[in-house]
């Protein structure tokens, strides 16, 4: 039931991305941003009980949705499916890639700069052509992770309960795990608990943008010697492994801000350009596949040998 529904959610994404209107995941950050207002102290233990009541929450529908639908498999592999579908984000990744794409090619730089703080948080104004197609890039093969593998590995252990409960500790981070000095305390228990739920989905896209990018001994090797020098645990293997299965350097300056902060470089060969991003977004489908088979096929083996001992 479980590898059903995640196959079928995962397929609904594709088809359909996110939903245009009414959007769980948005109406959840609106549920964070009052939690927020009522809960917030300068200090790490407001942070980690804000942390618990929302994450704790959401994973506690998820699972109780499950528990309740168990015994009737149909409606329970649709709960899986649809949980997998509101979650995901690869359609949309890939959207956001591909508008990229198409306006610096036709060198609409004005409009990529305003499309490409869709997916990264830093300044915009000054980069140019090649700037922005590093940083939608990076983007690309951080998400791949963070939407599309990590919330199939959760989904594929702890059913509705891993799908929901993952995207909201990913959406607290994105919200109040920042250094900043209003949130550096109160939000350092979401940024760590993400980090604790990334660290094997992220290797797990290294080892497919490895194993899928065609340059698997680069991949690897930039992975191995590189993604030390990001400051994120997670985001480092993912962009050093994408950066070799490219044959091309990441990493470097990037202003947050008004604050610059320089995350080393990544991988080998020239700096990125805006014909990479049409093959970054293709290797960012190859792994969310590759992900979907890898957290499905244990399922399935398991039930098939199941199925010949009886």
């Amino acid at each position: 039931m479980r590898a059903a529904g995640l196959v079928l959610g995962y397929l609904a994404d594709q088809v359909f991305g996110d939903p245009r209107r009414w959007h769980p995941v948005s109406g959840f950050g609106k549920v964070a941003r009052s939690v927020e207002r009522t809960m917030y102290a300068d200090n790490r233990s407001a942070g980690v009980a804000f942390t618990m009541v929302l994450v704790g929450s959401t994973g506690l529908l998820g699972w109780t949705a499950d528990r309740v639908t168990r015994s009737r498999p149909l409606l329970n592999t649709a709960v899986v499916a649809v949980a997998t579908w509101v979650v995901l984000g690869g359609r949309s990744l890939g959207a956001e890639a591909g508008a990229l794409d198409d306006q610096l090619s036709r060198g609409d730089l004005a409009a990529a700069r305003v499309q490409v703080t869709h997916l990264v948080g830093r300044d915009p104004s000054q980069l140019d052509a090649d700037d922005i197609a590093r940083a939608t890039i990076e983007s690309v093969a951080e998400n791949t992770s963070d939407a599309v593998v990590a919330p199939l590995v959760w989904g594929a252990v702890l059913g509705p309960a891993g799908l929901l409960g993952y995207r909201a500790a990913n959406t607290l981070d994105a919200r109040v795990g920042h250094r900043t000095p209003r949130l550096e305390r109160f939000g350092w228990a979401s940024a760590r608990f993400d980090d604790v739920l990334n660290l094997v989905p992220a290797r797990l896209t290294a080892l497919l943008a490895a194993a899928l990018g065609g340059r698997p001994v680069a991949a690897l090797r930039a992975w191995r010697r590189d993604a030390h020098k990001h400051p994120s645990p997670n985001a480092g293997p993912v962009e050093a492994a994408f950066a070799g299965a490219l044959g091309i350097t990441l990493g470097g300056a990037n202003v947050y801000h008004g604050v610059v902060e320089d995350r080393g470089t990544l991988g080998d060969g020239p700096a990125p350009a805006p014909a990479d991003i049409a093959r970054t977004a293709r290797l960012a489908a190859r792994v969310g596949a590759g992900a979907l088979v890898s957290t499905v096929a244990p399922a399935v083996a398991v039930r098939v040998a199941v199925c010949r001992r009886r």
